[in-house]
Order: C-alpha cells, then sequence, then structure tokens
C-alpha cells in the first residue's frame, strides 16, 4: 500500500505545472579551449573569453571601440596631466604615463589590487625569457616608479598614440606568482599558478573566479565573493568546450548549453541555418569586427618562400565565391590584415581577385610544369604539395579547406590536409613554428592594432626567447619593420594614416599570409537573456557580464 501511495504521489508531482526557478547559472558553448589561463602570454580568443568573466584589465576598449578605465580610475592623457612628455635620460622624446588603481580592488583572496602587482606584471614582461611575448609596451617601458600602493608611473622611451592603453601590461597577483618568476623566469610559464593551481582564488580579480577546470573540457566559474562592482547574474558559469560545431549545435538544440559565444561559436552559415529551423528559440545576432580570417604561410619552406608562389595561391582562390556560397555574402573578402571598418583601412592597397590563368603562369614562371596527375613539379621532379591545417572539427573552416584545395588543384597545387585540435594547433604548432605550409585561423585585434608581434621579425618565435612573439610565418622584411617602429610613435592622424597605407601595400604584395575574408560572428543567445554587448573586436563580450539581465 506504502508503494501504491508513493507512485500515485510522484504521479501527481509529474502532472503538476512547472513552477518556475530562479536561474541559478548559465552553461555557454565555445569552440576552443584555452591553451593556457595566464593572462599575460599567448594571444588566444578562447582564454579571453574565459578571462572576462574572471579578471578585469587596466584599460580596455568597449564595445563602441573607444578605450576606457576598468581597474583604473581616470584615463591618462596630456591635457589632465597623468601623460607628460619628457626627455629620457639618453635625450630622446619620451613620456611618463600615471595610474592610479581604484579603490577596493581586490583578488579573490581579499589581498587589495595593488601597484605590486603591476610592477611584477612589468618586471616579468620586460624579462623576455618568461615567455610574454615581445610587447612594444614592454620595450619601451624602461622604468616604474611607486607613487602609493595605489599610484604607479612608467617612463616610456618613445611617445605613441597608444599611450593611454594598457594593452599587455595586466595586473598579476605578486602575492603569489612572484616568487614562482623569481625562482626561475625561463620556466616560469610551465610552473605559474595560472598552469598548475587555477582554482585558487587569489588569481582573478573580476566577477567570477575559476573554481573548477577539466582540460581539454570545461571551465565552471562562481562569483567572486571580493568583487566589489555590480552584482552579476548568476550564481555559476560553465563554459563547455566542444570542438566540433555541428556536437555544439546538437548540444544547444538539446538545451545541454544555453548558449553560443559569438567569439567562439558556430560558423556564419552554420548559424543562419539554425536561425532559419529553431530561430523562435533563440536570439542570433550578426555582429561584423575585427576577425581576420587568414592562411599563416611557413615562408621557411623553400616552396612558400618564393613570392610568386605566394601569389599564385591567392589568384587560384576565388574568395568571393566562397563568401557568397558559402557565408551568405556577410563576410567581406579581405586584401590585407586591416579590416575596412578600421579608419586606417586603404581601399587602395593591391587586391588579387580570382585569375586562374595568371596564377597558372606564375607557376610557370617559378618552374612548376604540369606533372603526372595534373600536379605540378619543378625540375627535380618534386611535387608541388602543400600541407594545408586547420582546427579540427570546425565544421566551416573544413569546408573552407576542402573548397580551397579543389581550387589549387585547378592551378596544380597539391594540398595535403592535416588538422589538429584548436588546444594542439595553436598551443603547440604554431606557437613553436612546427607547420610546413599553410594554416587556416583567425586573428582577432583591438582597433587600430599595430600588428607588430605577427608582422615584426623580432618577433619570429624561437628557443632563445622561449617561443614568445607571434610572427608564425617568419616574415622578414626591413621596411615592415620600420614601419612598425614609426607608426606607433607617429601623433599625427593624417601623418599615421600614411603609414598605415604603406605597411598595407607591402602586406598585400609580399604575402607573407594569404588574406581570405573578416569574419562575422554569430552570437546565439537564449530568449531569456539580455544585456551581451559584442564588440567585433579583442575585447570579448564576458567583459561586460555584470551588465547581463535576466528577462
Amino acid at each position: 500500500m506504502a508503494a501504491r501511495t508513493g507512485l500515485t504521489l510522484a504521479l501527481l508531482l509529474a502532472a503538476a505545472p512547472a513552477v518556475a526557478q530562479p536561474r541559478e547559472q548559465i552553461t555557454i558553448g565555445i569552440t576552443q579551449y584555452p591553451a593556457t589561463l595566464h593572462p599575460n602570454i599567448e594571444a588566444m580568443a578562447a582564454k579571453s573569453y574565459v578571462l572576462g568573466f574572471a579578471r578585469r584589465p587596466l584599460t580596455v576598449y568597449n564595445a563602441d571601440w573607444n578605450l576606457t578605465c576598468v581597474v583604473c580610475e581616470t584615463l591618462p592623457s596630456l591635457d589632465n596631466g597623468l601623460a607628460e612628455r619628457e626627455t629620457t635620460p639618453d635625450g630622446k622624446p619620451g613620456i611618463r604615463v600615471t595610474w592610479r588603481i581604484r579603490e577596493g580592488w581586490r583578488w579573490g583572496d581579499g589581498t587589495p589590487v595593488s601597484v605590486e602587482d603591476m610592477l611584477f606584471a612589468w618586471a616579468a614582461g620586460r624579462d623576455f625569457s618568461t615567455g610574454f611575448g615581445g610587447s612594444e609596451f614592454y620595450r619601451t617601458a624602461y622604468e616604474a616608479i611607486v607613487v602609493d600602493p595605489r599610484t604607479i608611473t612608467l617612463r616610456f622611451d618613445r611617445v605613441t598614440f597608444e599611450y593611454a592603453s594598457a594593452g599587455d601590461w595586466q595586473p598579476l597577483p605578486a602575492h603569489i606568482e612572484r616568487p614562482r618568476w623569481e625562482q626561475e623566469p625561463r620556466s616560469y610559464r610551465q610552473r605559474s599558478a595560472y598552469e598548475t593551481e587555477p582554482t585558487l582564488p587569489g588569481l582573478w580579480n573580476g566577477p567570477y573566479r575559476i573554481t573548477a577546470v577539466q582540460p581539454g573540457a570545461g571551465i565552471t566559474l562562481e562569483r567572486n565573493a571580493t568583487w566589489s562592482g555590480a552584482a552579476p547574474p548568476f550564481r555559476r558559469i560553465n563554459i563547455r568546450t566542444v570542438e566540433n560545431t555541428a556536437a555544439l549545435e546538437a548540444q544547444l538544440l538539446a538545451g545541454q548549453i544555453d548558449m553560443i559565444a559569438g567569439e567562439l561559436g558556430l560558423p556564419l552559415d552554420q548559424a543562419a541555418a539554425l536561425e532559419r529551423r529553431a530561430g523562435d528559440r533563440f536570439r542570433v545576432i550578426y555582429k561584423p569586427g575585427l576577425v581576420y580570417e587568414h592562411l599563416d604561410l611557413n615562408l621557411d619552406n623553400p616552396v612558400l618562400a618564393d613570392r610568386r608562389v605566394r601569389q599564385a595561391l591567392i589568384l587560384s582562390i576565388d574568395r568571393a565565391q566562397i563568401v557568397q556560397r558559402l557565408f551568405e555574402g556577410r563576410q567581406p573578402v579581405a586584401n590585407t590584415t586591416v579590416n575596412p571598418l578600421d579608419w586606417v583601412h586603404d581601399p587602395n592597397a593591391p587586391s588579387w581577385p580570382f585569375d586562374l590563368a595568371r596564377a597558372r603562369a606564375l607557376l610557370e614562371e617559378a618552374g612548376w610544369r604540369p606533372g603526372p596527375g595534373g600536379i605540378r613539379q619543378n625540375a627535380a621532379g618534386e611535387r608541388l604539395t602543400i600541407e594545408l591545417m586547420t582546427t579540427a572539427g570546425n565544421r566551416s573552416r573544413e569546408q573552407v579547406q576542402q573548397v580551397i584545395q579543389g581550387m589549387w588543384r585547378q592551378a596544380g597545387i597539391e594540398a595535403r590536409i592535416r588538422n589538429e585540435p584548436p588546444r594542439v594547433l595553436f598551443g603547440e604548432t604554431l606557437s613553436r613554428r612546427r607547420f610546413t605550409g599553410a594554416v587556416l585561423f583567425a586573428w582577432i585585434s583591438a582597433p587600430e592594432n599595430v600588428p607588430r608581434t605577427t608582422l615584426h621579425s623580432a618577433e619570429i618565435p624561437r628557443a632563445e626567447t622561449n617561443w614568445s612573439g607571434q610572427n608564425y610565418t617568419g616574415f622578414r622584411n626591413a621596411e615592415m619593420d620600420a614601419l612598425l617602429q614609426a607608426i606607433p610613435v607617429e601623433l599625427d592622424r593624417e601623418a599615421r594614416r600614411g603609414l598605415w597605407h604603406r605597411l598595407q601595400a607591402i602586406y598585400a604584395s609580399e604575402l607573407p599570409v594569404i588574406p581570405l575574408w573578416f569574419r562575422a560572428d554569430a552570437h546565439i543567445w537564449p530568449n531569456w537573456l539580455d544585456g551581451v554587448r559584442p564588440t567585433g573586436h579583442l575585447a570579448p563580450s564576458s567583459q561586460w557580464v555584470e551588465e547581463w539581465r535576466l528577462r
């Protein structure tokens, strides 16, 4: 009898109307897992998105593409006196810039965010064996002056238009990280608590802190009790990595995840198809921006070192047709690394519209003649074969890859596809230049971002610099190096525009990289979520999670 009573009660409960429960958590799907959680090592969109919930930078470009203070009180300027021109000890024009940390800012363990955290980050960044990368910021900031526990002044050996931006100079918890770095800077990146103990509360100073990590699979964040800003909407955020975009979509439709981050989500064609089928269940927002899809080429490969071959590669790809057929014409074809939305874009930079006949002629000129099976070969009988890589599981990129493979074959170029999971491709293959041919991926940048780390010859990753730098192609060009040094120090906008135009002319002529298109990100949100603000640039929407609201 008791069993029947229990069964009857269970049936009644099952039949009762569901009572709406407050949403305590949200599960967000992304397609990549961060190669590292250290904020100052490696630039990767997946890391930026995750850390947007858990950290706050000194300065950031907001959704309106304006530079703003976050951890600092006031943005430095020459007008407000927080930036002052001066002469460096060796007689050159310099500038000193002062930042003051907002009162009440604390790490997750309650330790105040202080000048010591900025001072440690500056010292570690200037020691390039640390592996932070060759940021122009660290190269030019030659002296740090502690004014008081919340105020620090940096002296720069040149005056740049970016002087108010802290860039890669992010506060690091010195009370946790400094001893690890001082022990041995070269191995610090492997011994950092961000690598070995990422759930330590003291690593995080944002609205959330990381509380659980499943390498390659997911990250859990919970509210940071020491956060003094506006209360974020959820008690817990689950970030789930699903590298296969078809599986990611399936999990969304099954309710296993609530939203897909546009910064690392479904490719545009897949999102558009989802919107047509299930648009009433979600909101799909398309945000164009500074996401540059391209092919990095290894210029140490003798085949790719020949500019005529690189020109033939781009001429034999019908990029306009790919954009129209695969992306509904929503993504503009790129001629250089500079987006048309950016004010320094040069519409007259050299362009390479599809021209198969010209591509074939250039290959003939370079000594590649038609061979067996339609694949060209040189005088030594070597086939014109290029390894073509991308992130495994990204359906859109794999589709683009196959289209490029077919188009190259029409020119007599054999593409051999070999893909890797994002954490391997970005964490090892690219960063240590272990690829031999071409790699399809995207860069995301801030407005008017000077691409020193990807184009300057000093930024080629090498063992002696602990593989810092992101010039994965190995591009070496003296005029480009000079422009990358001249652009930051030119304060006159029109003069700077001219330098930018010359940079784009070299880029489009030399083709160290094959430009493809600028991506429009598809943000897929549940109908019950408001306040998410995609930026279209390097700072992800997670930077303003405290503004997210439930409908």
